[in-house]
């Protein structure tokens, strides 16, 4: 399961009444280390003025926290919602290396390649073939 989701919000849900701000704090009790990787990211990419993007780029202590960085980035929902709520563009390789570009930087050169085959490639190690 992605979420652990209270009751009293799967009724509001049911009832077409959930808002972002309620899905996105519950998606922050929910998976909390994913939530933690993406607000490094993006405060690393507040912190430096001009820049592309700020990333983490440590790998997850566990299968559980890759578990949840994976079931965050894998859903259109979770990470749209994510995305809306920090103001930015998320984008991630081999389940551990997360940026945060700027909005203004999607589609340029610095997003282009850490999107491509190439940096994909270049990002793989023996230690993270598992991921």
């Amino acid at each position: 399961m992605s979420l652990e989701v209270p009751v009293a919000l799967l009724e509001r849900a049911e009832a077409g009444q959930v808002d972002d701000a309620e899905f996105v704090d519950c998606v922050r009790q929910s998976l909390p280390y994913a939530w933690e990787v993406f607000t490094v990211a993006a405060q690393r990419l507040a912190d430096e003025p001009g820049a592309a993007f700020g990333e983490h780029a440590v790998p997850p202590p566990s299968e559980a926290e890759r578990g949840q960085l994976l079931r965050a980035l894998a859903s259109d929902a979770i990470r749209g919602g994510v995305e809306r709520h920090f103001g930015v563009k998320f984008a991630f390789q081999n389940c551990h290396r997360v940026a945060a570009f700027a909005l203004s930087a999607v589609g340029g050169p610095e997003y282009v390649e850490f999107v491509s085959p190439l940096a994909q490639v270049r990002n793989q190690s023996p230690e993270l073939r598992d991921c």
